[in-house]
Formats: structure tokens, sequence, C-alpha cells
């Protein structure tokens, strides 16, 4: 019991901060989910809550302090191409960017901090934050739940969602690669809420 307890916070506290690599861990919790010594649901809701918390927090982070958010994305060419690009789509496309800005690399991160800094919505924020990280918990767990069962143990478990990890981070890699380059957005601290507001015009 006291292992399982250790498990589940191990897996909140390397789950809730972004940019932690702990693909292996969660595969070795769906393992252990499918061998019965941890509870499947219980292991999805940490891992779903720890990340939308996390969520929450950069969110928060950023509305407290968007003019040092604004200077730290704006510090090297890629990022500032990030926040506009991000910033831009947010507004055009609304949820279901929120949703999938989440699934490319920094996408927690730079996705937080630019919904705060242009103002969206929290509770739509949160909304498809908690849509993306239920999707991205279910998929990561169930690697590791059907590759341990498949193949015999943990090891296969962290073998498959480790490799899974990298590949589905490498697809997004490549497809996100011509994104700043799209229309850019000025965003800052002024910019006004994506609910009920005109989108930003491009710069």
């Amino acid at each position: 019991m006291d292992g399982a307890l250790w498990m589940y916070a191990l897996l909140a506290l390397t789950t809730a901060p972004p940019l932690v690599p702990n693909a292996a861990l969660i595969a070795s919790a769906g393992a252990l989910a499918e061998r019965g010594e941890l509870s499947l649901p219980l292991v999805l809701l940490v891992i779903a809550g720890s990340a939308l918390a996390g969520d929450a927090a950069i969110y928060g982070i950023g509305r407290m302090a968007s003019g040092r958010a604004v200077h730290w994305l704006s510090r090297t060419t890629r990022r500032k191409a990030a926040l506009a690009w991000t910033g831009d789509r947010m507004h055009t496309h609304g949820l279901p960017f929120v949703v999938g800005v989440r699934f490319l690399p920094s996408g927690r991160l730079i996705g937080g901090l630019t919904a705060a800094i242009v103002r969206y919505g929290s509770g739509r924020y949160l909304l498809g934050a908690g849509i993306a990280e239920t999707v991205w918990a279910s998929y990561s767990v169930a690697l590791g739940y059907w590759g341990g069962s498949a193949l015999d143990g943990m090891w296969g478990a962290l073998v498959i969602g480790t490799a899974v990890s990298l590949v589905v981070a490498a697809v997004a890699q490549v497809l996100s690669r011509s994104g700043p380059q799209g229309p850019r957005t000025a965003l800052g601290p002024g910019a006004r809420d994506a609910q009920g507001a005109e989108p930003p015009a491009a710069a």
C-alpha cells in the first residue's frame, strides 16, 4: 500500500510541471495497473488531474506576470514567432486549438502562457486543457497497460511507452516547423479577451 501511495505521489509530482520527461514512469504505472498493483481509474485521475493543475498554474502565472512572460517568450526569434502564431490561432480557432496545442513540443508551456497573455478566457482554456490532458493520460497509460500485458512485464511497457512518446514528439516537431511562419499577431498584456471579442489583427 505504501509503495502504491509513493507511486501515485511520484506520478503527480512529475506530471504537474511542464517539460518533465515521465513517459517511462507513466508506462510503468499502466503496467502495474494491468497487474492489479495499482488502480487504473486512480492512475488516470492522478495523471490527468495533475497535468490540468499544472496547466492552470501556468495560466495563472502568465496572468500575474504577463509582462515578464512576454519578455521571456520574446527573447529569441523562434519563441517570439511561436507566441504570435499560437495567439493568432487561439483566437481564430478557439477551443479545438487549445486542445491541439498541448500535443506540440513545449505546447503546455507556450499554450498556457499565450492564453494568459492574450486574455483567452480562463474557463474555456481550462476546458480545452482538461480535454487534452484526459486524451493524453488515456493513451499514455494505455500504452503501458496493454504493452505490459502483451510483453508480460513492466519492461515491455517502458520500451513501448518511451518509443511511442519519442515518435509522437518527432512527428509533432516536424508538423510544427512551418507553424511560426504563419500570420503574426500583436500580443501583450492589453490584448482583448477571446470570449465575445474580435480576433486580434495580424501584424
